[in-house]
């Protein structure tokens, strides 16, 4: 019986530890997943500002060629 109790122990043990993992894993997802999304949607803004202004001087140095 000493060793049915071992195992049960070892289940259990191994259960909590699994469970543990799973919250920490839920904490830091929720801690980080949110202002990862952001630093990602203004690194977005970002380059479509670039690509915009990049449209925009393009369209100034090709009217500047018409003009000559």
């Amino acid at each position: 019986m000493n060793e049915r109790s071992d195992t049960v122990q070892l289940i259990g043990s191994l259960l909590v530890a699994l469970a543990i993992v799973v919250a920490a894993v839920l904490v830091v997802t929720a801690s980080f997943g949110p202002t990862s999304a952001a630093e990602l949607d203004v690194l977005e803004d970002r380059i479509d500002l670039q690509e915009e202004r990049l449209e925009q001087r393009e369209e100034r140095l090709e009217e500047r060629r018409e003009d000559r």
